[in-house]
């Protein structure tokens, strides 16, 4: 494909999979995302199943391996540090658990030539089938937070399926480390005037007797209201007032 050729010349972009007890997904994922990049880096959060076996089979991609378990938060900040490394511009996340298509990468490709060094974030269609209710209700509390925190609205702030500008990410500090790291580090993407763009993208999600989840209701949703009382608090102290600025010096 064009775009595989593209990117291949340029070095510009990596994609990025965090995983955590994922072994029953994760080689399609990474032979699927193979077929649009050949740069990948697999960053293992402490599993305790058979995905370390399996990370012997992987060759030419970069692996992060360590125990225990940190959460995806710091899985991603750990990826986006060796990205930066390496020299990428830009990183694509991608969730292991199989429900993002890697088919869908060359819509992220061909936007950001569109809008360079922005943030591109994949909506999902969650009125499917099989859809759990509470990543619905998950998604309109995030989406209800994040407009409070940023003045903005997008359709779906809870989607892993993004690509980052990691130049600008630098400069970005996140304090959370787990499920609702994501959500900060996309409130203070727009605290930084990084440019949010949503696209849609196709999601799968199994029966529920296939599904491999890791959300913990009650310490997430803890987690989460914690990091929006924090979010709220420099919103109204920081970011109102210095948006407001920037519109009267505009």
């Amino acid at each position: 494909m064009n775009n595989k050729v593209d990117i291949e010349n340029s070095g510009e972009t990596c994609v990025i999979i965090p995983t955590y007890n994922n072994a029953s997904t994760l080689a399609n994922v990474v032979a699927d995302v193979l077929r649009y990049i050949p740069h990948i880096i697999l960053v293992d959060d402490g599993s305790t199943d058979a995905t370390g076996k399996l990370l012997q089979d992987f060759k030419n991609i970069e692996i992060i391996s360590y125990h225990p378990n940190r959460g995806k938060g710091y899985a991603l900040k750990k990826g986006f540090a060796l990205a930066s490394s390496l020299g990428f511009r830009y990183a694509i996340t991608i969730d292991a658990d199989g429900q993002h298509l890697a088919s869908d990468i060359p819509l992220f490709l061909e936007q950001i030539k569109k809008t360079p060094d922005s943030l591109i974030i994949g909506s999902r269609y969650l009125e499917q089938e099989n859809v759990p209710k509470q990543n619905r209700f998950a998604n309109r509390f995030s989406n209800f937070w994040f407009k409070i925190h940023t003045l903005k609205s997008i359709p779906d702030t809870q989607s892993g399926f993004r690509l980052y500008p990691l130049v600008p990410l630098r400069k970005i500090k996140i304090f959370s480390t787990r499920y609702e790291m994501e959500l900060e580090l996309l409130v203070r993407s727009v605290w930084n005037f990084i440019p949010i763009v949503p696209i849609k993208i196709s999601v799968y999600y199994p029966p529920q007797n296939e599904r491999v989840s890791h959300f913990k209701p009650f310490q997430d949703f803890f987690r989460i209201s914690i990091l929006n009382t924090f979010l709220t608090f420099f919103a109204f102290f920081y970011f109102y007032p210095k948006f407001l600025f920037k519109k009267i010096r505009n």
